[in-house]
């Protein structure tokens, strides 16, 4: 009796279509299924977050949980731009200590506590709250941002494995190279000014800004939590989808970038 083994490729590639296919159903169906999908998404992440960080407290999802219903209830509420403030102070802080070499990693209590609220809880609560346009729920605002970061992954992976010569952040990223970063940067704009043709909710440089910010921050965000995990000593977040490891490995940009797509979206334009 012959026992057939599934292939990496196609394990990677069955596990991705499935969490699209999930996510942009969830996103399109109702703001009820969004809300819902994106709560279990955030659990998730924190979960795999405090394994990261070694980390075993419930607050973090607790401030999440309370967060997240009053901002669904209070999309206009003032306390909406403190927090905002808060999360993207650390932002700032965690770009300033990857670039500057100083460990990412947690040590006391209060630091793990601290990051864990502001990096994971607070860049979710944004996400639940980012696709609406005059008050109204508006699913294609999170869609089109998705498929920005879609191209922007899928071509600096494509680039820099095609040309990819010099390393782009090698002690964090071994595998991520300049020209990949550029490569997706430039696809992640045209996705952005097709989507500007296409959708007619923003103009096209505001198009072409959010695809930027996507892009460059949402890069940025992916080398953050590959410092987190190679303090760590792990390969993945997580095990949960095959070939892509943890619900935040796949998470990373999109929680980094939501924060200034926030900012931009909702104050700027």
């Amino acid at each position: 009796m012959k026992i057939y083994k599934t292939s990496p490729l196609f394990a990677r590639i069955f596990s991705g279509a499935i969490y699209v296919l999930l996510f942009l159903g969830a996103i399109l169906f109702s703001e009820v299924t969004f809300i819902a999908l994106v709560t279990v998404f955030s659990l998730f992440c924190i979960y795999e977050f405090h394994k990261l960080i070694s980390f075993k407290n419930s607050i973090p999802y607790l401030v999440f949980i309370a967060l997240a219903i009053y901002f669904a209830y209070n999309p206009k509420s003032q306390l909406i731009l403190p927090v905002l403030i808060f999360t993207l102070v650390a932002s700032f802080q965690l770009v300033y200590r990857l670039y500057s070499k100083t460990t990412l990693q947690a040590r006391f209590f209060s630091e793990k506590l601290d990051i864990s609220i502001r990096y994971i809880a607070f860049s979710f609560c944004f996400l639940l709250v980012l696709p609406y346009h005059n008050n109204n729920y508006d699913p294609y605002i999170l869609v089109n941002i998705l498929i920005i970061i879609w191209v922007n992954d899928s071509f600096a992976f494509l680039v820099g494995k095609n040309f990819g010569k010099t390393k782009l952040f090698e002690s964090v990223s071994p595998k991520k190279t300049i020209e990949g970063f550029i490569g997706g940067v430039i696809f992640a704009v045209f996705a952005g000014i097709i989507i500007a043709y296409l959708s007619g909710l923003y103009s096209l440089t505001n198009w072409v800004i959010i695809a930027l910010i996507t892009s460059i921050i949402g890069s940025v965000g992916d080398l953050v939590e590959s410092n987190f995990k190679r303090h760590a000593n792990v390969k993945d977040s997580g095990n949960v989808m095959p070939g892509h490891g943890g619900f935040l490995d796949r998470l990373d940009s999109l929680i980094f970038a939501i924060p200034f797509l926030y900012l931009y979206i909702h104050y700027i334009i």
